[in-house]
């Protein structure tokens, strides 16, 4: 098995969490009150502003050329879909662009907890820690697109941007390079990976939970 096997199959219980908590049920059927994807929306504007600069840094620890240069185009896609945030879907659901946005807290705390693992740790388990995002959103995504209410979801079209083909190859990529990176280091530093993956992993069930409760540092 390999080592994002492993660590999927540790954190399946969460994903199926994920997949059936309210904010992803009725983000399907459609029905999810506006505010609350209105706040899911600049949040995750805030952090795919702030993991594409993660995943930038991460690229430039990389020994490989090939490594570091997947990883600064997963940081530069990450910034375009936050452009493309701005640009099109915040005019979509009637969020004014120039937003002074507040970091929540949940969204603050993975924020930090990335560039804290990207500066203090290791390269594997950097990777291992921005990898939750790659994949829990594909499957997210798919399991959306394959099951949403039809073509009248007023967020089908947010939906589409996490289930094509590019971003299952972003993924794809993702996990072959994690792989790859523990199965060249030692069982201490895997064991670190695996806390790192399960850590980022909760913050995505939160990060949604919180979207949900519209929660707040007040």
């Amino acid at each position: 098995m390999s080592w994002t096997d492993h660590a999927w199959k540790s954190i399946n219980p969460l994903v199926n969490s994920i997949l059936e908590m309210p904010f992803v049920k009725e983000l399907r059927s459609g029905v999810l009150p506006m505010e609350k994807f209105q706040f899911y929306m600049l949040q995750d504007a805030k952090y795919l502003e702030h993991f594409g600069r993660v995943l930038a840094y991460i690229g430039s620890k990389c020994i490989s050329n090939e490594q570091a240069q997947h990883f600064f185009d997963f940081g530069k896609n990450a910034l375009l879909v936050e452009k493309a945030l701005h640009e099109t879907y915040f005019k979509q659901f009637g969020i004014p662009s120039d937003m002074d946005i507040c970091i929540e807290p949940v969204c603050h705390h993975y924020i930090h907890f990335l560039k804290s693992m990207a500066a203090f740790e290791s390269l594997e388990v950097a990777m291992a820690a921005v990898l939750p995002c790659f994949w829990i959103y594909q499957v997210v995504g798919d399991q959306l697109y394959q099951t949403q209410s039809g073509s009248k979801n007023p967020y089908a079209a947010w939906i589409e941007t996490y289930s094509g083909e590019d971003f299952a190859e972003s993924v794809d990529l993702a996990k072959s390079y994690v792989d790859q990176m523990a199965e060249q280091t030692t069982a201490a530093v895997r064991e670190q990976m695996l806390t790192a993956f399960k850590t980022a992993s909760h913050l995505e069930f939160l990060f949604w939970k919180a979207a949900y409760e519209e929660h707040t540092w007040t």
